[in-house]
């Protein structure tokens, strides 16, 4: 497992307010809480299909593709080529149905889980070589409803626990930031 410094923080969600409150946009809530607490100005990049921010003296970017989920490689790659980040420093942040609303996983490859925001960012990176933060918003208990699930706001008691799983991901950013990312999985994978 590389121990590469993350210089690219992505969070995948959709672009427009309809979608801002919807189980989707969980990556998109972790990356502007971040960017708030970095103190990094996030504002559109058209050359990147995002919104984007740049913090020096952390050394890292945070991206938000504008491009709607299907498509968020493209935004990616922009981003990455033009600054030379190679995928093992690219930690991907997204809503996932297998997981219980307030856990997390931190992981390093893997295949995409049916996410359709991984596979196009595979596609375009041609690895699945970087690390994800999955965010658990559980599931609709019937495959034939994800796609609404997913586009829908949580629950309250959903949202609370999602909203406790993301101050903890906060909490692992010094481990993050420093590479030490099996201390960071103890701290985020081992919670209920």
């Amino acid at each position: 497992m590389t121990q590469s410094s993350l210089r690219l923080i992505v969070g995948l969600g959709n672009p427009g307010a309809e979608y801002s409150e919807t189980r989707h946009n969980a990556g998109f809530w972790f990356c502007e809480q971040l960017a708030r607490e970095l103190s990094i100005n996030l504002s559109p990049e058209s050359r990147f299909h995002g919104i984007a921010g740049n913090g020096r003296s952390q050394g890292v970017w945070i991206l938000l593709p504008q491009t709607f989920m299907n498509r968020s490689g493209l935004s990616v790659r922009a981003l990455a080529q033009f600054y030379k980040i190679e995928p093992q420093e690219i930690l991907v942040v997204h809503d996932e149905l297998d997981i219980p609303p307030g856990q997390l996983r931190l992981k390093f490859g893997g295949g995409s889980g049916g996410h359709n925001g991984l596979k196009d960012i595979t596609a375009h990176l041609g690895t699945q070589d970087y690390w994800r933060l999955r965010i658990g918003v559980g599931h609709p208990g019937d495959r034939n409803e994800v796609v609404n699930f997913v586009l829908k706001p949580p629950r309250r008691e959903e949202q609370e626990a999602i909203d406790a799983a993301l101050d903890r991901a906060l909490l692992a950013w010094p481990q993050l930031h420093r590479a030490e990312f099996t201390a960071a999985m103890q701290k985020l994978n081992n919670r209920n």
